[in-house]
Formats: structure tokens, sequence, C-alpha cells
């Protein structure tokens, strides 16, 4: 769940004030363990959308001109991505990640909100800046931190992303410099009809996964950033199994990606998915 962090986070006071520190795991332990069978470990950062900090700290929420705490479509509250002290919050978890010995961090919801009401959520601290210009100030701030600990810096974003602007401060070429990959999320369920081209990407997943990695290709041409997709392994409206998710993977391949990432909210994957091509 978004907004719980790791027990070491116990060391960033404002995590363990709020509650937010939760005993899933050592992660130092974690880290020796994946390093000695060859695993690359990335720490995923859920950033401004934040459920636990949002509720604790009013101050450091989206509101609602009551004053009360904006929430999304979900009924979920978020951190205001303007707010200074919000940036530090998170970067805190990331150090500790980086130093329990975590190869990378990746920053997820690193964006302003999507759904729910958003014309009426309201901001505090803007500072001048856009939300154009805030996504990518936070991740230069993010990567001065934690260039002393040599870890490579991420972030994950719309697979429609590269193909407009969303409104919601993920523009991948102002973001690149300040990163080392995008995971763009390339679920072919979150295209409506006509994205992309395609009457139904959901339908035509292999070619949802090549058109949208094309956009990226284009957008980013000319910058050093790895793109990475991230493959639909789970059913939202059309039912995806096997040959849905291989489709993607395959894809990802003759677009010349140099790996991808399954997501399914479980962590139910889909057998034989992984098989060699």
């Amino acid at each position: 769940m978004s907004g719980r962090t790791p027990p070491a986070s116990r060391g960033v006071p404002l995590a363990a004030k709020v509650g937010a520190a939760r005993d899933f795991y050592a992660p130092r332990a974690v880290a020796q363990l994946a390093h000695e069978r060859d695993v690359y470990l990335i720490g995923r950062v859920v950033v401004f959308e934040d459920p636990i900090l949002s509720r604790a700290r009013l101050d450091l929420a989206i509101r609602r001109s009551d004053g009360s705490v904006w929430r999304d479509s979900a009924g979920l509250g978020w951190t205001n991505p303007y707010d200074r002290l919000v940036w530090d919050y998170n970067v805190d978890v990331a150090v500790v990640a980086a130093r329990a010995g975590f190869d990378e961090i990746m920053f997820d919801y690193v964006r302003f909100p999507s759904d729910g009401d958003v014309e009426r959520a309201v901001y505090r601290n803007r500072n001048a800046l856009t939300k154009r210009e805030a996504v990518p100030a936070f991740l230069r701030y993010a990567a001065g931190r934690l260039e002393r600990y040599e870890v490579r810096v991420s972030a994950a974003v719309f697979g429609l992303a590269a193909a407009r602007d969303l409104g919601i401060g993920q523009l991948p070429r102002r973001m690149a410099p300040h990163v080392d990959a995008l995971y763009a999320m390339t679920y072919p369920s979150l295209f409506g009809p006509g994205e992309l081209g395609l009457a139904d990407p959901s339908a035509t997943p292999g070619e949802t996964v090549s058109r949208a990695l094309r956009r990226f290709e284009t957008t980013l041409r000319g910058t050093n950033v790895l793109v990475v997709p991230w493959v639909q392994d789970f059913t939202f409206t059309t039912p995806f199994e096997l040959e849905e998710v291989r489709a993607q993977i395959d894809a990802a391949r003759r677009a010349g990606a140099k790996g991808f990432m399954l997501w399914n909210a479980e962590g139910v994957y889909t057998d034989g998915a992984l098989a060699p091509p």
C-alpha cells in the first residue's frame, strides 16, 4: 500500500511519527540475500500518492477549498507535489534504501493526480512552479541527494506520457536528464479506444506496446535515458493470459528494450511468462 515504508525508515523521524514504518522485512538483509543470488534490487518509492502522510499531516496534503484532504476516485489522499517537506520525506526514505544496499531507487506516482475531482484540488507552497516543472525539479533534487550512494535513479511514467501532455507533470523529455531509466507503464488496458491509432488497444497487446515504445523513442531521441516497459499481467476488461502477456514481451524485445517488468497488483504472475523466447 502506498505510504507504508520498511522498518529501517523509522530512522526517518516523520515516517516514525506518522506510523508509516512497518515490519514488512529487513532491507539490509534482503539486499544481502539478493546480491548473493546475483539479483538486481530496485527499491520502489511511492511518492505523492500517500494516504498515511496526507492524513497525519494535513499541512502537507493536497487540500480542498474547505481545508479538508482532497481524495482521488479511489478515496486515497495525496501529498502536495510542490511542498519541499514532502520532497525531503520521500528522498529520506529513498536514502534509507540506498544505504541498505538497494541497487536502484524507482520513484513511482511521481506525478500529480490523474483521476477524481482534480479541478477542486488546492495546492499550497507552489513557489511559482508549474506542474510541468515540479516533477522534473523533484527528480533533480532526489538525484542530487542520492548521488553519493552510487545508486541508479529511475521513475515510473504512464505509457501515454510520450504521446501527449497528460496534465500531471510527467513529460519524459524533461524528466530524462535527472534519471537513469524511465519505466513506461504500457499496459494495454490503460489506453482508451483510438489511442495510438488503435481501435481497441487491449485487443492487440503486442502492437500497443510496440507503438507506445516508438513514441518514447521519438520523444527521447538524443538522450541517454533507458526506457523499460511495464508489461500487463492482469485482467482488467479484456482477459489477459499467457498469449497476451507474451505478445507484450515479444514486442518489447523487437523494439530493442533492454528488459521489461511484469505488473500484477496481487503479485500473482502467469506461469510461463518468463520462459526464454
